[in-house]
C-alpha cells in the first residue's frame, strides 16, 4: 500500500528531526528553535532542479548531498555555524509509488550521512507532486555571535583575493560527464565528476576567517562572475592572476589534453565550486595562513582589489582575459 504524506513524514523524514526538540517530531506546523544569548541567526535557501542544477541520472543521495552543501557553503561563506534546515521537495506525478518510495529511501540517507557530518538537523518541510521536474528546496540556518560574520561588501582597495581549495573542478566535471575528452585519464574524470555531484562547504574555515576576511561569499556561479559581485558589493573593481588560480592535479591535466585557453573559460566562468572567496587586508597574511593550515584547507593568493569597476582576470603576459561567459546567469 503506498504510503501518503504524512506516512512518508513518519518513515523517511521524521528520522531526521530525532534529537532536535524544537523539530517537535515534525508531528507540528513549524518548528520551535532556539539559538544562544547573544547570537544571531543566519538563513539562506537554494533550490535545485533536475536537469539544470543535477543530471536525472545523478543518485538520489547525491542529489541529497549536493542540496544540503550547497546551502551549508551559504553558511560557510557568512562564518556561521549551521543549526537548522527545512526542506520542500516537489515530486514529479509521473512516478509510480514504488518508485518514489525507493528514491526517498535512498535520497533520505544522503541527508542523514550529511546530518551527522555536518551536525545539522531537518526541523521541518513539505513534499507535493509537480507536472514538472524533480524540484529541491533546502533553507538552512546557522548562528553566528552578534555581529561577527564574513560581509560580502567589506573589501578596501589593496586587499588580497584569496579562494580555498582548488577552482574549475566542477564546471570540468560537468563537461566530462557528456563524454567529451575521451583521452582523460579515468581517474582524472571521476575526481572531477565527484567535486560537481558533491562540493565540500568549507564551515570550519569561514568560521576562522572571521575578524581576518574583510569581505567573502562562495564560489557557485563561477569565479569572475561571484568576484564581481563581492567587488560590486565593495564598490570596487578586482584583478585576479589566471596563473595564480589553483587548479587541481585533475584540471592541470585537461589544461594539458584541451589546451589553455579552452580550460581556462571553464575555470574562470563556470561554476559549482562552492569553495570560499575572500579578501582581506595584506597584514592578514600570516594569520590566514595559520588558520588554513589548523583547519587543514588549502587557501591562495589570486589578486587584489583595484579601484574602479573592472573586474579582470590577466594572462601570462598581464593582458586582460576575454571571456565567453563569466558564470551562471539565474532567471
Amino acid at each position: 500500500m503506498a504510503l501518503d504524506e504524512f506516512g512518508r513524514i513518519a518513515r523517511y523524514f521524521a528520522p531526521l528531526a530525532v534529537g532536535e526538540p524544537g523539530a517537535l517530531g515534525l508531528l507540528d506546523d513549524a518548528a520551535v528553535l532556539s539559538v544562544g544569548e547573544g547570537e544571531r541567526l543566519v538563513v539562506t535557501m537554494d533550490a535545485l532542479i533536475s536537469s539544470i542544477h543535477f543530471l536525472p541520472s545523478d543518485s538520489p543521495k547525491d542529489i541529497a548531498r549536493k542540496a544540503l552543501r550547497v546551502n551549508l557553503s551559504d553558511l560557510a561563506s557568512m562564518g556561521a555555524v549551521c543549526r537548522y534546515y527545512t526542506l520542500a521537495l516537489a515530486i514529479p506525478k509521473s512516478w509510480n509509488a514504488e518508485a518514489v518510495e525507493a528514491w526517498l529511501a535512498e535520497f533520505t540517507a544522503g541527508l542523514a550521512a550529511d546530518q551527522a557530518q555536518f551536525k545539522i538537523s531537518l526541523v521541518g518541510g513539505d513534499s507535493v507532486a509537480t507536472d514538472g521536474p524533480l524540484s529541491i528546496s533546502i533553507t538552512a540556518m546557522g548562528t553566528v555571535n552578534g555581529d561577527a560574520y564574513l560581509p560580502r561588501g567589506g573589501a578596501s582597495v589593496g586587499d588580497d583575493i584569496w579562494v580555498s581549495g582548488t577552482i574549475g573542478d566542477a564546471a570540468l566535471g560537468l563537461v566530462a560527464l557528456s563524454e567529451q575528452w575521451p583521452g582523460l585519464d579515468a581517474a582524472a574524470r571521476e575526481a572531477l565528476i565527484t567535486r560537481y555531484r558533491i562540493p565540500e562547504p568549507r564551515l570550519s574555515l569561514g568560521a576562522g576567517l572571521i575578524g581576518h576576511a574583510s569581505a567573502a561569499m562562495d564560489v557557485s556561479d563561477g569565479l569572475m562572475q561571484d568576484l564581481g559581485h563581492v567587488a560590486r558589493a565593495s564598490g570596487l573593481g578586482a584583478q585576479v592572476e589566471f596563473d595564480r588560480v589553483p587548479l587541481s592535479v585533475a584540471g592541470r591535466a585537461v589544461v594539458t589534453l584541451v589546451g589553455e585557453e579552452d580550460a581556462r573559460q571553464h575555470v574562470l566562468g563556470g561554476g559549482d565550486d562552492y569553495e570560499l572567496l575572500f579578501t582581506a587586508p595584506v597584514t592578514e597574511r600570516e594569520a590566514i595562513a595559520r588558520i588554513a593550515a589548523v583547519q587543514d584547507v588549502p587557501v591562495c593568493r589570486i589578486g587584489c582589489m583595484i579601484d574602479g569597476q573592472d573586474v579582470i582576470a590577466l594572462d601570462h603576459d598581464g593582458e586582460p582575459i576575454a571571456l565567453r561567459r563569466t558564470g551562471y546567469a539565474h532567471a
